[in-house]
């Protein structure tokens, strides 16, 4: 982990991806157990591509994608979203761009959505080529029916609740 992680985030999502067990973990006393990471034996690359005092910068998020694949990685996780609610074009966007030179049978590529939601324009890193992950603490779904090409519906959630 970088020791210049001014806010957790790269920490944090560093510790669901690769944590290693943590026995008698509870919050606040609460729901004591074993807390552990999705892959506690994996091996992780991090690479630093936010400042606290500038913000993200196009060419240090397509320097870590570049980093990351010379590196021999299989998985990239980029956490980082839309600050302003505005999605750009693909060949704008450092992170679709870096995604679509990464992306391959060998590397798989996950992006957050973002910290805007619930708005229009809430979601971002939408290229097809990303597998898009949102997470929350809200403690009920909004249903939300897909229907397939085919007929078929799926019952779903959506994020919005109209």
């Amino acid at each position: 982990m970088s020791p210049k992680d001014a806010n957790g985030q790269g920490t944090c999502t560093a510790s669901t991806a690769a944590g290693k067990h943590a026995f008698r973990s509870s919050m606040g006393g609460y729901a004591a157990g074993i807390a552990k990471g999705v892959a506690p034996k994996a091996r992780l690359a991090v690479y630093k591509v936010c400042w606290k005092s500038s913000g993200c910068f196009d060419f240090d998020i397509l320097a870590a994608f570049d980093a990351a694949v010379n590196d021999g990685v299989d998985v990239i996780s980029i956490s980082v979203g839309g600050g302003d609610g505005i999605s750009t074009t693909y060949h704008l966007d450092p992170i679709a761009i870096g995604a679509y030179g990464a992306v391959s049978p060998e590397v798989f590529v996950s992006s957050s959505t973002g910290n805007d939601g619930p708005n229009l324009m809430s979601v971002t890193n939408l290229a097809h080529w990303l597998v898009t992950v949102r997470a929350g603490t809200i403690d009920r779904n909004f249903s939300a029916d897909v229907i397939l090409s085919d007929g078929r519906r799926l019952n779903s959630v959506s994020l919005y609740s109209d």
